[in-house]
């Protein structure tokens, strides 16, 4: 796909994703939202590909929703908007799903719908100077589409004061609520992401997608007799699958796995 509002790099098995319109903060369009979703699961099916960096160009990590993109949204039918709202839905469903982990790397503000690229990716990480805002609610919207990632990443109590306020806070109360991982200074931000890759690189590319499934299934259900036969059946079959031979084989050996040659 010829990328206009991304760009793309691969290499040493990290690709990373850039959101690349500084001169609107980021603010992603229809556009914007076809390619990330094309993107996202382009790059899931490459095994060429074990980890993914979002990050973004500009001062700004993503202001949401581009406004000429809003303005002709007011314009929409009700099935045109109903429509416009699950290619959104898509998309943050794309980066959720994807195989392979993703790492946001938010090097400035992050607002509205960008608050839920940031809360599909599975690890995040902020400038300690970054701002965040849920600022659905000034403009007579709701954070809707965005709520189901949000709400798992900050928790029931955050989301409802920030949904309802609208309020801005930083990157340390992003950190105190769960939102993101680590906040960092801005001119730690790259070291801190690429030891964060090194590790889920150094990982068996077949435990870290298993183990994101397993946190994805797991999350939430009771401790039934259902949960402990699916749990039991989950590290048999790792243990039996061919990295997980290789894995127990090679620490008894003491020699690296194969995946990391």
């Amino acid at each position: 796909m010829d990328y206009q509002t991304l760009s793309i790099s691969i290499a040493d098995k990290l690709a990373t994703v850039t959101l690349n319109r500084p001169d609107v903060r980021n603010a992603f369009n229809e556009q914007t939202i076809n390619e990330l979703t094309v993107a996202f699961n382009e790059l899931g099916r490459d095994d060429v590909v074990r980890a993914i960096v979002l990050a973004a160009n500009g001062p700004a990590f993503c202001a949401g929703a581009d406004l000429n993109w809003m303005k002709k949204m007011a314009g929409y039918t009700h099935a045109e908007n109903n429509a416009d709202a699950m290619q959104l839905a898509q998309m943050l469903r794309a980066i959720y799903l994807c195989p392979k982990p993703v790492v946001a790397k938010v090097q400035g503000d992050c607002y509205a719908g960008g608050m839920g690229l940031v809360a599909a990716c599975d690890i995040a990480v902020a400038v300690e100077e970054a701002n965040f805002c849920l600022s659905e609610a000034k403009l007579g919207l709701i954070p809707a589409t965005i709520s189901p990632y949000v709400i798992k990443a900050m928790g029931e109590n955050a989301a409802r004061r920030y949904f309802l306020t609208a309020e801005r806070f930083s990157a340390r109360e992003a950190h105190r609520i769960g939102f993101v991982h680590e906040t960092v200074g801005a001119d730690a931000l790259d070291a801190k992401v690429n030891e964060i890759v090194k590790a889920l690189l150094t990982n068996s590319p077949n435990a870290v997608k298993e183990a994101k499934v397993l946190v994805r299934e797991v999350v939430n259900q009771p401790v039934s007799d259902a949960l402990l036969a699916d749990t039991a059946l989950r590290i048999a079959q790792i243990r039996a699958s061919e990295q997980g031979r290789e894995g127990v084989q090679s620490f008894l050996e003491k020699r690296k796995p194969n995946w990391l040659n």
